[in-house]
C-alpha cells in the first residue's frame, strides 16, 4: 500500500482549541479525512493537559486577563509562606492553651477559644460595616493591608505564650485581626476575580483559585511537618523562621498586587492619568498607570472628595444652589460639604458613569486652584466649569482609546441623586 504525501492531499478545514495549535483536516485520495497537527513527544502533553484542567480556568489563557499568570504565581508563593507561619502560630496557641501542661484544664482552653472566636466575629461585622464599600475601590491597597495585618496577627499568636497573664487578651486581639483579614482578603479577592474573568467565567476562575490555594496549603502543611518540630524547642529558631517567611510573604504580596493591571478607574488611577494628561497632553494606558498607583495608605496626591452626597450636605440656601449652578451644564453639582469643608459632588438623577468620572476630574482641577475665601472659591468654581467643558471630551475619548473602561468605575459614589431641573419647561 503506497503512502499518500501531504502535498498530494487537499486542505478541507482548519481548527484550533482556544489559542492553541492549529489542526489541519486533509482529504485523502479515497475521500477520508486526515487530521494533522503538532505532536508533543512522550507523556508531556497528557500531564500538561491534566494540570491545566485541574488548576487553570477553562480556555486559559484567553479566558482570563493578561496579568493572571503573574498574579497567581506570586499569590501562590505568599500563600505558601502564610501556610507555614500559620502552623507556627497554631503550635504556639496550642502550647499557650495548655497542651502538654498537666495543670491546664480543658474548660479554660475552651473558654479562651470561644472568646477568641466571638470577638473575631464582632470585629468582622464592624469592619464590613465601616469599610465594606471601600474594598472594591481600592482592592489592591486593601489586599496588601490584609496580608500585613495577617502577619501581625500571626506574630501576636506566636508571642502570646510568653505572656501567660495576657494570653487570652492577646489571642482575642489576634482573632479580631484575622477576621478583618478574612473580610478584606475575601472581598478584594472577589474584586480581582471580576477583573481576571474575561468570558463571564467568574465561577470557574474562583473555583480554580480555590484549587490552587488548596494545593499550596497542602504543600505548606507537608513542609510544616518537617520544620515545626525542628524549631519548636528553639526560641531563636522559631522567630528567625517566622522573620524569613514573613519577609517572603510581604514581598510576594507586594509583587502580586503590583502585577495587577486594572482597566477600571478608581480615584488614585484617575488622578495619575489626569495629572499626566494635563502635563504632557497624553493619556497613560492601564499598563503604564497601574505601576504608579500607591499601595500604602496616605500615599498619593488625589483630592479628598465625597461623590453622591445629598444636596443639603452642600447647600443650605437657594443662593448657594444658584452659585453651584452658575456656568454649570453638567449632570452634577460640585461644591464643599458644610460640615467638613471637603469637596463633594451632588449627582443628577440622570448621571451615568462618564458623569461621575467627569465630576471627579473637575474636583481634581478645582482642588489645584482652591482657596479658603468663599467668594473667591465660587468664582473659581464657575471658571473651572469652562475649563472642564473644553478639555473633558478629549480626555474621555483618550481614556477609551487607551484601553480604560468608562461605562463603569470604582469612584465610590453613594446612591443619593437629585433633580434641580424640575421647574424647567413649566
Amino acid at each position: 500500500m503506497s503512502l499518500v504525501r501531504p502535498e498530494d492531499m487537499a486542505l478541507i478545514c482548519v481548527e484550533r482549541y482556544g489559542s492553541g495549535s492549529v489542526l489541519k483536516y486533509m482529504e485523502r485520495g479515497d475521500g477520508t479525512l486526515c487530521c494533522e497537527g503538532p505532536r508533543l513527544a512522550g507523556t508531556y502533553r497528557p500531564l500538561r493537559d491534566c494540570f491545566m484542567s485541574l488548576f487553570l480556568p477553562h480556555g486559559y489563557p484567553d479566558s482570563v486577563s493578561e496579568d493572571y499568570l503573574d498574579y497567581q504565581l506570586w499569590d501562590t508563593l505568599q500563600a505558601f509562606s502564610s501556610s507555614v507561619t500559620g502552623s507556627l502560630a497554631t503550635h504556639a496557641l496550642l502550647r499557650g492553651s495548655g497542651v502538654g501542661d498537666s495543670t491546664a484544664t480543658v474548660t479554660g482552653a475552651t473558654i479562651t477559644w470561644i472568646l477568641r472566636d466571638g470577638t473575631g466575629m464582632v470585629g468582622r461585622i464592624l469592619f464590613a460595616w465601616m469599610k465594606g464599600s471601600r474594598l472594591d475601590c481600592d482592592a489592591k491597597r486593601w489586599r496588601l493591608f490584609a496580608d500585613v495585618l495577617n502577619d501581625l496577627a500571626i506574630f501576636m499568636e506566636i508571642l502570646a505564650p510568653l505572656f501567660p497573664s495576657c494570653f487570652t487578651l492577646t489571642v482575642c486581639i489576634a482573632g479580631i485581626f484575622k477576621c478583618i483579614v478574612g473580610v478584606a482578603g475575601g472581598a478584594t479577592r472577589a474584586a480581582l476575580t471580576v477583573h481576571q474573568a474575561r468570558r463571564d467565567n467568574m465561577a470557574d476562575v474562583c473555583a480554580k483559585d480555590g484549587s490552587q490555594e488548596t494545593l499550596v496549603n497542602l504543600a505548606g502543611l507537608l513542609v510544616s511537618l518537617v520544620l515545626v518540630p525542628l524549631v519548636s524547642d528553639s526560641f531563636w529558631g522559631t522567630y528567625l523562621l517566622f522573620l524569613f517567611l514573613t519577609c517572603l510573604h510581604l514581598y510576594a504580596n507586594y509583587r502580586a498586587v503590583r502585577s495587577v493591571v486594572m482597566e477600571t478607574l478608581n480615584q488614585s488611577r484617575l488622578a495619575i492619568v489626569l495629572e499626566y494628561f494635563l502635563r504632557e497632553g497624553r493619556i497613560l494606558s492601564p499598563a503604564e498607570a497601574n505601576p504608579k498607583e500607591p499601595l500604602l495608605p496616605g500615599l498619593g496626591s488625589q483630592v479628598s472628595i465625597d461623590v453622591g452626597v445629598p444636596l443639603n450636605a452642600v447647600v443650605s440656601s437657594v443662593s448657594q444652589l444658584e452659585l453651584l449652578k452658575k456656568g454649570n451644564d453638567c449632570r452634577y453639582l460640585l461644591g464643599w460639604r458644610r460640615d467638613t469643608g471637603r469637596l463633594a459632588v451632588v449627582l443628577h438623577e440622570g448621571a451615568d458613569s462618564v458623569d461621575v468620572i467627569r465630576s471627579v476630574v473637575h474636583a481634581e482641577i478645582l482642588h489645584r486652584r482652591s482657596t479658603s475665601s468663599d467668594p473667591a472659591r465660587y468664582q473659581i468654581l464657575a471658571e473651572t466649569h469652562g475649563q472642564v467643558r473644553h478639555m473633558f471630551p478629549n480626555f474621555c475619548y483618550g481614556l477609551s482609546a487607551s484601553g480604560w473602561v468608562t461605562d463603569r468605575n470604582l469612584l465610590d459614589s453613594d446612591d443619593w441623586r437629585a433633580n434641580w431641573d424640575v421647574n424647567k419647561g413649566l
